[in-house]
């Protein structure tokens, strides 16, 4: 068949797949991913292998498990000579390149090690997790000098909003009633609008970036990782999207209180965590809230204008679409804030793929149950560029196969990992940094989850779709936690550790010591 010529991936950081309108949630709407779900197809059950920014998209950017990469976490760095996205798109002739976040933190170390000039193409790439740098921006410090020096602030100063950091003052700040500024880190703020307009906030200025990079790049093949900062927190909203929604759109909170009695250890020290508590107060819930689907909303309309100018450049009949998102947002949810666990509100996100070409039109407007992952992006987007899978180095599986309507085997769980060494968490449960880790397995079942010497923690998916019973520690499920663990063994044992010969080459290589010259073991 033709390969895709370009791929748009778009991620939203920190978006809930239950929050669109095509996921089924009662009152935001999300015409634009709507559209694409009814081009394209929908997955249902699509799961990342970290809910947490920085192992999570490296996961995403290499197609490897956590424990396979290594980055287990933000900050953490993707060490040099991992593979990543561009080092398998670019040999297939597409200029891959990034507009927005990534949160990857540079092997330095391993920079220097080597000997790059941190000038050079190849320390860039290295540096920028294999993406050209079109524009790279991963917004997150309010008052943190260093962290200033982006072209979105460049950008605001022009536009007039003054001050050394606008992408805090303005973009993600409100005024009080008298004028003042306030910060959108305090969350109670949340329902104002931002100080800046919505045409220049920083949805509207990434798609406008976004734009100029597909006119930049000509008729050249290309990958565009466009990756939104919203709606991650400061959950701030420029107007009209501020007010869009209200506390009575607001859906109740999926926790009970039986959650807190006698919870895992784990589980129980994040809930003691100052999100988790303010989260739990209806209060903040329905502040909050409004003004995340207001920046979803914002999100789908600025996509849809994204969507309108390919078409107007006669590009999308040539372009594999993906949006996605790098982990969900708990809200209040069993009594937590932030992600990081492993319930279906923080690992599941939602995941939408249109291929336009003919080969996929038996699947236009379906819903795909089966269970998905994120480093299957990965393979999806080499074999949809004509190129072969490296089947030793890639974890994930290609969905093109699925997106044609092959209906053959497939994987009967998924898993995603934590490294909770940096939170505050560790110190309450009393574990060492090296050993404060947790590896979830989810079958269509099952989910179960471990955390090193401490007890395991088991839902029942069919009866308990809410995970509100945990039985990790019942009697009548030993046998059941026993199963999930050795399956949980097998998956750690059949981790792809050589990345540098292709099993190809294992193969032409298999039982040829002596044609080689190396005659040992004669007698």
């Amino acid at each position: 068949m033709p390969a895709i010529k370009n791929i748009l991936f778009i991620m939203a950081d920190q978006l809930r797949a239950d929050y669109l309108s095509c996921y089924g949630h009662p009152h935001i709407q999300t015409p634009a991913m709507d559209a694409l779900a009814a081009r394209g197809v929908r997955y249902d059950h699509a799961y990342v292998q970290a809910p947490i920014c920085g192992p999570s998209r490296m996961s995403f950017y290499t197609g490897r498990y956590v424990a396979s990469h290594g980055s287990t976490y933000n900050g953490v760095p993707l060490r040099v000579g991992e593979p990543t996205m561009g080092d398998h798109l670019r040999p297939l002739g597409l200029r891959t390149a990034l507009v927005g976040k990534t949160h990857m933190a540079a092997d330095a170390e391993g920079i220097r090690r080597l000997g790059l000039d941190t000038a050079s193409e190849a320390a860039i790439f290295a540096a920028q997790c294999g993406f050209e740098p079109f524009e790279r921006d991963d917004g997150l410090w309010p008052d943190r000098p260093g962290s200033y020096d982006i072209a979105y602030n460049d950008y605001l100063r022009a536009q007039g909003y003054e001050g050394d950091n606008p992408w805090h003052t303005a973009a993600n700040s409100v005024r009080g009633d008298d004028g003042e500024v306030l910060s959108g880190w305090e969350m109670r703020h949340a329902g104002r609008p931002a100080i800046v307009a919505e045409e220049h906030s920083e949805t509207a200025y990434m798609t406008d970036r976004a734009m100029d990079f597909i006119d930049a790049a000509g008729d050249q093949p290309w990958c565009l990782h466009l990756s939104y900062i919203k709606p991650h927190w400061p959950y701030i909203a420029p107007a009209p999207y501020h007010d869009m929604y209200g506390p009575d759109d607001v859906i109740p909170a999926n926790r009970d209180a039986s959650e807190r009695d006698d919870p895992h250890p784990v589980y129980a020290a994040f809930m003691g965590h100052e999100e988790s508590g303010n989260f739990a107060r209806e209060e903040v819930r329905r502040t909050v809230i409004p003004a995340y689907m207001g920046l979803i909303r914002q999100f789908d309309d600025h996509i849809g204008r994204l969507f309108a100018f390919l078409e107007d450049r006669g590009l999308a009949q040539h372009t594999m679409i993906v949006v996605t998102s790098d982990h969900g947002d708990y809200l209040g949810d069993h009594w937590l804030g932030e992600k990081q666990l492993f319930h279906e509100e923080s690992a599941r996100v939602p995941l939408i793929v249109y291929d336009p070409r003919p080969e996929a039109d038996a699947t236009r407007g379906t819903v795909d149950s089966a269970l998905v992952e994120a480093i299957d992006l990965v393979p999806t987007f080499v074999e949809a560029a004509g190129g072969t899978v490296p089947g030793h180095i890639l974890e994930g599986r290609s969905l093109v196969g699925r997106l044609h309507g092959e209906t053959g085997p497939w994987r009967d769980a998924v898993f995603s990992e934590l490294d909770f060494g940096f939170r505050k968490a560790r110190l309450d449960v009393g574990t060492e940094p090296w050993a404060s880790r947790g590896v979830m397995l989810r079958t269509e079942r099952w989910k179960y989850i471990e955390y090193g010497d401490l007890p395991p923690q088991l839902f029942d998916l069919e009866t308990d779709p809410q995970e509100r019973t945990d039985l990790g520690r019942s009697d009548d499920h030993a046998a059941i936690r026993a199963d999930l663990h050795e399956r949980l063994f097998r998956w750690l044992r059949d981790r792809r550790m050589r990345i540098t010969t292709s099993d190809a080459e294992v193969e032409a290589r298999t039982d040829r010591h002596k044609a080689a010259g190396i005659p040992y073991g004669v007698w």
